[in-house]
């Protein structure tokens, strides 16, 4: 299953790579698609480099020592142990919306921060599980693979605009059809495919995380006491929308999704059918 999803994600991201080429060779707009690439890859390799450091500083998360949090501490040392990957920072914020997240671009350099809401109402067993799914994240490279899929976003959306003002190249390509499509329907259409990518990669964390602890029923456990819990507490001011994937539940919006057509423009996928893969791979476990 984890194999599928790492599939899904790259045919994803290829989708989004194949809709950028379309639309620039429909407007004709190649130097404007050549910036537009130029200024998105720019763009996210400093969200890449840095978005650990803007994460936890716009999450109110501070450094903790061992001493300060020693059950934290001892869950990250023997997940990460179990897997040889280095030892993360360990970072608490003081939102009281319980969640969670990771982030950093590689493991070496990895930051896993819970927030006081999520320390207050979870058990060892469910906090482990969700420590679990956020140092997945870490070792699939997700912050990596988020920055791919949000450059060639970002160019999808910066060549419909260019194109939009500009009316296609010095050939005189594009029509005023083409260009209203480019500059409604691109942006669109690479936000659903971009939202999709981040979907299947908490899925694959899910899925990952859970054979990592051995307890998939604690993670999902975990999963509705957030969702149910997510509800009552105010949204977070100081999480901006473009931060909403790093976390193990959508802080803006809650767990409940849904299966309805706002799905589409989730980051997470809705809670319930992440609760019934985890119960699948639970039956799978308990069958080996």
């Amino acid at each position: 299953m984890i194999g599928i999803n790492r599939v899904k994600t790259w045919i994803l991201i290829a989708a989004m790579g194949g809709l950028f080429v379309v639309i620039g060779a429909a407007l004709g707009g190649r130097s404007g698609a050549a910036f537009a690439l130029i200024v998105a890859l720019v763009f996210n390799f400093a969200m890449y480099w840095w978005s650990g450091n803007i994460a936890v500083k716009t999450t109110r998360s501070r450094h903790v020592t061992e001493q300060e949090y020693p059950q934290l501490y001892r869950i990250v040392r023997e997940l990460t142990q179990a897997t040889q990957m280095p030892m993360p920072q360990i970072y608490v914020s003081e939102m009281m919306q319980p969640n969670a997240f990771a982030t950093g671009r590689n493991p070496a350099n990895a930051k896993v921060a819970v927030t006081k809401g999520i320390l207050q109402i979870l058990d060892e067993r469910e906090l482990r599980g969700v420590l679990a799914h956020e140092l997945s994240h870490v070792a699939n490279r997700d912050i990596l693979v988020s920055s791919i899929a949000a450059a060639i976003g970002m160019s999808i959306t910066f060549l419909a605009r260019f194109a939009f003002f500009f009316g296609g190249d010095e050939e005189g390509g594009g029509n005023a059809l083409g260009l209203l499509f480019a500059w409604i329907l691109a942006p669109i259409a690479a936000a659903i495919i971009q939202m999709a990518v981040s979907r299947s990669r908490e899925y694959q964390a899910d899925e990952s995380g859970a054979l990592l602890s051995r307890d998939p029923q604690a993670l999902a456990s975990a999963l509705m006491k957030l969702e149910e819990t997510s509800r009552r507490v105010p949204a977070p001011a100081s999480v901006s929308p473009a931060e909403a994937h790093l976390f193990i539940m959508n802080p803006l919006r809650g767990g409940g999704a849904g299966r309805s057509f706002a799905t589409l423009f989730s980051t997470h996928p809705p809670t319930e059918a992440r609760v019934a893969r985890l119960a699948e791979i639970e039956r799978q476990i308990g069958a080996a």
